[in-house]
């Protein structure tokens, strides 16, 4: 899965209470709009290119059980999106359900945009993954349901390692860096038998959640900048090491085309979305002579903790707008979506479902069990009022880039890290 999620801005002013629109913070959205005759559903084209099937299967559903209810799609790019919900929101024409990606809920949820649901409504929202219920969770309160996930994997040419004697990959961290040493040695100082962008943050920070710390940490209330912690250090040390050692390349870049540096052949393992391997191994990437088609195997990323790497999950969310005048019969279409058969048919395109229940089913086939299995341990960024407005990705980017350049200490650029985020972190 490869998106461009942009951070939600401008929605303030926009946003009335709930309390002003006829509810309460008490009360879902399953209590209101429940003899509504119309349903507005904004999604992204993925659904519509990928899966239109389940969206119509979901109309059939709230159609059977409110005979008449016509129901309207409208259908977003990514880049676009926001920018159009939020001039709707502003208005008494807002959509009654919503796609937003998981890391945009929360600036909405702030700003007083969605309205609660009651979560039990939903079907398996007690098996929730960890990092997706985060993700609509904002103040004790519910404000939307996962929809669907995508998550991170280990990478690596089975060829190369084949090349040190080594036949499967590995299962601890140990034995990981043990070959990745052999592999380095062999293919010498200008090969990266590790290629990790330095400024990727989302494998910085599961080296740090792995190591027991986290961006910030919640006390009494308030928030607090955590990366200077000594757990937090553990884990950026950890991630230096990996730097030093294993990564060759340019140290002032990003995740952004690391495909395409894996593609070139310059490269024995990445540790990176699951859809990287596949796109490396494309054709237009594969600049090694059709090697990786046949070489390329993910495997669970091992932490250096003995446990399974904690991995961001990305994905996307469902919302219904506090200003829908269908809130009830919105909960139905999303439940309807979200449930068992909208999971089955996700799973089949090749997307993590929202839940473990059906994780399980993931990871007794041997085609998705690495994926599945390294979905289980993940992490989520923090539910702060004022994440939104936190430059995360600038802040955790200039601290790694000096961290692996040298430009700063692990403890200096972390220090300097909480101080950028706890200026406005606590900011509604």
């Amino acid at each position: 899965m490869k998106r461009k999620l942009i951070a939600a801005i401008g929605i303030a002013g926009m946003m009335v209470s709930i309390a002003a629109c006829g509810g309460n913070d008490d009360k879902s959205s399953s209590n209101s709009g429940a003899d509504a005759k119309e349903l507005t559903v904004w999604l992204t084209v993925d659904a519509q290119n990928n899966w239109p099937n389940l969206v119509k299967a979901a109309d059939a559903a709230v159609q059977k059980a409110h005979p008449g209810v016509k129901i309207k799609h409208e259908y977003y790019g990514w880049p676009d999106k926001n920018t159009k919900l939020d001039a709707v929101l502003a208005t008494d024409k807002a959509p009654d359900v919503v796609e937003m990606g998981n890391t945009e809920m929360l600036s909405y949820m702030v700003k007083g945009a969605f309205a609660p649901v009651d979560a039990s409504k939903f079907t398996n929202s007690s098996a929730w993954l960890d990092g997706l219920k985060a993700s609509v969770t904002y103040d004790g309160k519910t404000y939307g349901v996962p929809y669907y996930a995508g998550g991170r994997v280990a990478n690596w040419r089975s060829d190369i390692a084949a090349s040190v004697g080594i036949k499967k990959p590995p299962t601890t961290y140990t034995e990981l860096t043990a070959d990745l040493d052999k592999i380095q040695k062999k293919e010498g100082s200008k090969f990266s038998a590790w290629y990790q962008p330095t400024r990727d943050w989302y494998a910085a920070m599961s080296f740090v959640y792995d190591a027991g710390g986290s961006i910030a940490a919640e006390s009494g209330g308030q928030w607090k900048g955590n990366l200077s912690s000594p757990e937090s250090i553990k884990g950026l040390n950890e991630f230096k090491t990996v730097i030093d050692k294993y990564m060759h390349g340019d140290k002032t870049k990003d995740e952004s085309d690391r495909y395409i540096v894996y593609g070139q052949g310059k490269a024995a393992m990445i540790f990176g979305a699951a859809w990287e391997g596949a796109s490396a191994a494309d054709p237009k990437a594969d600049k090694t002579g059709g090697k990786l088609k046949t070489s390329l195997v993910n495997f669970v990323m091992p932490g250096p903790s003995g446990k399974n790497m904690p991995v961001f999950l990305g994905g996307s969310d469902l919302a219904i707008p506090v200003k829908s005048k269908a809130q009830a019969l919105a909960a139905e279409w999303i439940n309807a979506f979200t449930g068992p058969s909208g999971q089955k048919g996700l799973m089949a395109k090749g997307n993590l479902p929202n839940n473990k229940t059906d994780l399980a089913t993931l990871k007794s086939d041997p085609a998705t069990a690495v994926p599945a299995t390294a979905a289980e341990s993940n992490w989520f960024v923090p539910m702060a009022p004022g994440w939104g407005q936190v430059e995360k990705a600038q802040v955790l980017q200039t601290m790694l880039q000096n961290i692996g350049t040298g430009k700063q200490s692990v403890e200096d650029a972390a220090k300097a890290a909480d101080t950028a985020i706890d200026k406005v972190i606590n900011t509604k």
